[in-house]
C-alpha cells in the first residue's frame, strides 16, 4: 500500500452483503493528517459501512484499507488502539456514571489509574460535563450524551476520530455546542472523519468531502471546489401549475444564461450563469409561455445542487 501524508487510505475497498447487496463499491479514498473529512450522501449510500470497515467492525469483501499505515484487516487490534469512534447510537455504559465512563475507557486502553483519573477530570471540564460527573448516563440529555461519547473516544489520544452522523437527533443548541468542540479539536490538529447527510454542516466544517451514493464515490474535493463544478452562479426554484417538464424545457431554452433545468419534487430548478436580473427574466419567459408562477426563490449553488447534477435526485432521500 502506498505511503504518503495520508493517515487513512482505501484502495478499491468493497463490501458486498448476502443477496448481492453492494454496500461499498471499489472505494478509493485518502484522508490527510489534521483535516476534517466528510462522507456525504443519503441513507444507504455506504457511509456507515465505510466507517465500519475503517474501524475494523466490518470485514471488507475486497480491496484494502489502512489507518496510520496499519492494515485494518491484518492488524485490527493495532488499529483499534489508534482510533476513537463515536457511533450513531448512544453506546455509553449505563451501569457507570459520567466520570466512570471516561475513567474505565482510559483504563481499557492501557492508561494507568492516575493517568486515566487525570484525563477523565480534564475531559469533564473540556466538554462541559463537570456538573454531571456523578450522574448516571441515563439521566443526561442527548446533547450531553453525545459530548460524553466524543470525550470518551478521545481520552486515549487517538490518531483519528471517527464520527458517524454526530449531530443526528440533536437539538440546534446541542448541535452548535458539539461543533464548537469539533472545531477546537481540528484547530489542535486532530484528524476527524465523519459521515453526515447534513449539507450545511458539511459545507461549513469540512476541509474536503467525498460524495457517495449506492456505495460509489461520485466526487471528492473541497466544498468550494465541488460547488464550482455546477457551472452556474444562481439556482432559481420555480413553482407553477401545469406541465413542469415543459416549463423546465422552456426556461432552459429561453432564459439568457441558463445552463441546466429540471423538474424535481414538484418544482423546477433552473441553473443560471450570472445573478443580475435573473428573476425578471424567468418570470417574463414563464408568462410568455403561458405558465402562472405560484412561488419563486433564488439561491447560490449548494452541495445538494452538486448531488442532483451527479445523480438526478435530492441528497436527502
Amino acid at each position: 500500500m502506498k505511503t504518503d501524508d495520508a493517515v487513512i487510505r482505501c484502495e478499491q475497498l468493497t463490501k458486498r452483503y448476502p443477496g448481492h447487496v453492494m454496500a461499498v463499491d471499489r472505494l478509493d479514498l485518502s484522508v490527510k493528517c489534521g483535516e476534517i473529512f466528510g462522507l456525504l450522501g443519503p441513507n444507504g449510500a455506504g457511509k456507515t459501512t465505510t466507517i465500519g470497515m475503517l474501524t475494523t467492525l466490518v470485514v471488507p469483501t475486497a480491496g484494502r484499507a489502512a489507518v496510520a499505515g496499519i492494515d485494518v484487516v491484518s492488524h485490527p487490534s493495532m488499529v483499534k488502539q489508534l482510533i476513537g469512534t463515536v457511533s450513531q447510537v448512544n453506546n455509553l455504559d449505563r451501569s457507570l456514571t459520567v466520570w466512570e465512563n471516561l475513567y474505565y475507557h482510559g483504563r481499557f486502553f492501557g492508561m494507568g489509574a492516575r493517568e486515566s483519573r487525570e484525563a477523565a477530570d480534564k475531559s469533564l471540564v473540556e466538554f462541559r460535563l463537570s456538573e454531571r460527573a456523578k450522574s448516571d448516563v441515563a439521566t443526561i440529555s442527548g446533547g450531553m450524551a453525545r459530548r460524553l461519547q466524543v470525550a470518551r473516544a478521545l481520552i486515549h489520544n487517538p490518531s483519528v476520530l471517527f464520527l458517524d452522523e454526530p449531530t443526528a437527533g440533536l437539538d440546534p443548541q446541542s448541535r452548535i455546542a458539539l461543533w464548537d468542540i469539533l472545531r477546537r479539536l481540528h484547530t489542535s490538529g486532530q484528524t476527524i472523519l465523519l459521515t453526515t447527510h447534513n449539507m450545511e454542516e458539511a459545507d461549513s466544517a469540512c476541509d474536503r468531502l467525498a460524495i457517495m451514493d449506492r456505495g460509489r464515490l461520485l466526487a471528492i474535493d473541497s466544498p468550494k471546489n465541488l460547488k464550482k463544478t455546477v457551472g452556474a452562479d444562481t439556482i432559481v426554484t420555480v413553482s407553477s401549475d401545469g406541465d413542469l417538464d415543459a416549463l423546465a424545457r422552456r426556461l432552459q431554452d429561453r432564459v439568457e444564461g441558463a445552463t441546466r433545468s429540471r423538474q424535481i419534487d414538484g418544482v423546477v430548478q433552473l441553473q443560471v450563469k450570472g445573478r443580475t436580473g435573473v428573476l425578471p427574466r424567468v418570470v417574463s419567459v414563464a408568462e410568455q409561455e403561458g405558465f402562472a408562477i405560484t412561488d419563486l426563490s433564488l439561491a447560490e449553488p449548494t452541495l445538494e445542487t452538486v448531488f442532483i447534477n451527479l445523480t438526478g435526485k435530492e441528497l436527502r432521500d
